[in-house]
């Protein structure tokens, strides 16, 4: 029987142990915790451990393989952990991990967290972000990451496992999507999916577009309004991709702006072809997440946009033939 959609009280019961839990982790690491605060709540809890100047991030709506599996939560934090430490040693506006505590996720009561500094943000700034501005800002970004010295997975931000996976468990849930929607999510996802998991069959579909470190996760939806100024945050799909990754989906000017920003730093602009095919991606990956739903209730009329979007758009995957 396909589960049932989390109840308000259940969701209320599973932040509680997500703020118990990391209330506890920080103090068996010496900080001291008397008002934890929960400063954000959807995919993780995000939790001020006041009066101490830390936060923990406690991801609680996990795809089945990631939840069953402590070393692939563990290794995906790590490598987040890792990357943004060496952006804050380059002096790049980041949240960096927690200078209290050691840099390496923590287990406890069955959630893996991470920990970071405490950004006190801009109160003036306002409900919602200049997209556009944001994502010249990405250039900037970009352009720092291509120095870091690590080893990162290929487009491990496409979460090839969570697409196929989600699309499989919605075949049992025409509650969530109607079959003639599966089908056509199914369809491009065949088409995509050999182009996502091989870097030799990317590189083959698209000649001459380089890879590098990218954020993974829509940076410039990721940027705090920092009291000094913009952070940047939420790493966790830092992965190696192309440039085009962190733009795919956004708001109409953002691409120019990118490309604007871009070229006074003499990178590349945005590839155009690259563009569609991470943007389809994306849209698999969105549709992946009505799976999440019973986890994640909000997230059906979160995704309605984007899906309503997508049957009234023809599929342009940007590959060649």
């Amino acid at each position: 029987m396909p589960a049932a959609l989390m109840t308000p009280d259940e969701l209320a019961a599973r932040t509680a142990r997500a703020v118990e839990a990391a209330t506890a982790a920080g103090r068996g690491l010496g900080l001291t915790v008397t008002d934890a605060r929960v400063l954000h709540d959807m995919f993780s809890v995000v939790v001020h451990l006041a009066p101490s100047p830390v936060v923990v991030r406690v991801p609680t709506v996990l795809p089945p393989y990631a939840a069953a599996d402590p070393a692939f939560q563990a290794q995906r934090q790590q490598r987040e952990l890792d990357v943004v430490h060496w952006l804050a040693e380059q002096g790049h506006r980041v949240i960096p991990p927690s200078p209290l505590v050691p840099r390496e996720p923590v287990r406890r009561d069955g959630f893996s967290m991470t920990f970071w500094a405490y950004a006190e943000t801009d109160a003036a700034a306002g409900a919602e972000p200049d997209y556009v501005h944001h994502s010249r800002l990405v250039a900037g970004l970009h352009d720092a990451l291509r120095g870091y010295p690590g080893e990162l997975p290929f487009l491990a931000a496409a979460e090839p496992r969570f697409v196929t996976d989600g699309l499989d468990a919605l075949g049992s849930r025409p509650d969530l999507i109607e079959p003639g929607d599966l089908d056509r999510a199914r369809h491009e996802w065949e088409v995509l999916e050999p182009v996502v998991r091989s870097r030799a069959a990317f590189e083959a579909a698209f000649p001459g577009v380089a890879l590098q470190p990218v954020h993974g996760d829509a940076p410039a939806v990721n940027i705090i309004a920092g009291a000094d100024g913009p952070l940047y945050s939420d790493f966790e799909l830092v992965s190696l991709g192309p440039v085009e990754w962190d733009l795919a989906g956004m708001p109409p000017g953002c691409a120019a702006a990118y490309d604007e920003a871009a070229r006074e730093r003499g990178l590349r602009p945005l590839n155009e072809r690259v563009l569609r095919f991470a943007s389809a991606v994306g849209m698999a990956r969105a549709v992946a997440c009505l799976a999440l739903v019973p986890q994640l209730p909000l997230l059906k009329d979160a995704l309605r946009p984007a899906l309503d979007h997508w049957r009234t758009t023809p599929f342009d995957s940007g590959l060649p033939g």
